[in-house]
């Protein structure tokens, strides 16, 4: 299928969507002879914007959930590139489906979230730039979203290729 295909007034469109990623992770997990399952849901519209905003979130359980969340999620992001490159949506797009394992990705956010919000205080106190490590563009996406409106503090984000890091400046 073609990008516009998974689309509908510039959303995605679950009806479409779902199914295409079911069957997707179904072969993949059958193929990995993986014992997990994988549940698609579409956040009620009457739920609460989160930092991500996610259109669909794909959640994984089963006995070899750990296989998944290991060092820290590699095979969790990869099967998400995998399916998110499969489907050929445009990168644009990537941030409006949520892979997650038991909450390993929730998790997350909010540890980056409070991870910011510190950096954010330590920064306004001391008046002195902080450098978080090296993230992956999504890490750092979110760590900037979370400090868009945050009074007295700046983001940017700084390096090359896998060592770009998140920098607070004060404002």
């Amino acid at each position: 299928m073609t990008e516009t295909q998974w689309l509908r007034e510039g959303r995605l469109d679950p009806d479409a969507v779902i199914p295409a990623l079911r069957s997707f992770l179904g072969l993949l997990i059958r193929a990995g002879q993986f014992e997990l399952r994988a549940e698609i849901t579409a956040p009620p519209p009457e739920a609460a914007d989160d930092i991500e905003n996610a259109e669909l979130v794909v959640d994984f359980h089963g006995p070899d959930a750990p296989l998944l969340t290991a060092r820290q999620g590699e095979l969790l992001r990869a099967i998400e590139h995998v399916a998110l490159r499969w489907l050929r949506l445009d990168p644009r797009y990537y941030d409006h489906i949520r892979f997650d394992c038991e909450g390993y990705r929730a998790g997350r956010l909010a540890e980056l979230r409070l991870a910011a919000e510190t950096a954010a205080e330590r920064v306004r106190l001391s008046r002195a730039p902080f450098r978080f490590q090296p993230m992956t563009p999504r890490e750092r996406r979110i760590i900037h979203l979370a400090l868009k409106d945050a009074p007295g503090v700046r983001t940017a984000s700084e390096g090359e290729g896998d060592l770009r890091a998140v920098v607070i400046y004060p404002a």
